[in-house]
């Protein structure tokens, strides 16, 4: 018999979030805008400008700047550490398939949606035959 007892929910969710786009050309680009994100906020954490743990209220310039080039206009400062996570993000034809152990996954989901994705969104714990789950890549 195991027990387990959850005291909070990060490193548990077995997260699958898939966007379907109309063809692989926009997958694609969503995943360059996620690449993109994630390298700046890497840089931002390599300056000492972004602590995980500690949430930022405001835009670096570099920052501003980005979120500007790439039409991203959703995503607050609180949310940018979300790209610092251990996620995976493949794309598959026209789906970008992300999946992670964290559950604060609104950034990545913001930026899908705003490149015209619809979203599928599941723990893989609660569906273990999944094509996606971690374990399954």
């Amino acid at each position: 018999m195991k027990i387990w007892y959850q005291y909070g929910s990060e490193h548990s969710a077995n997260l699958v979030m898939i966007g379907h786009f109309k063809d692989a050309a926009e997958a694609t680009r969503a995943r360059e805008v996620i690449d993109a994100l994630t390298k700046q906020v890497m840089d931002e954490q390599d300056k000492g400008d972004l602590v995980p743990g500690r949430p930022i209220e405001r835009y670096s310039k570099a920052m501003l700047d980005l979120l500007d080039k790439l039409n991203i206009l959703s995503i607050g400062p609180r949310e940018l550490e979300q790209f610092l996570y251990d996620v995976s993000v493949k794309v598959e034809g026209s789906k970008v398939i992300l999946t992670t152990e964290e559950v604060d996954v609104s950034a990545f989901l913001k930026v899908m949606l705003s490149k015209g994705a619809r979203i599928e969104v599941y723990s893989a714990h609660n569906y273990p035959d999944s094509e996606y789950g971690r374990g399954r890549r």
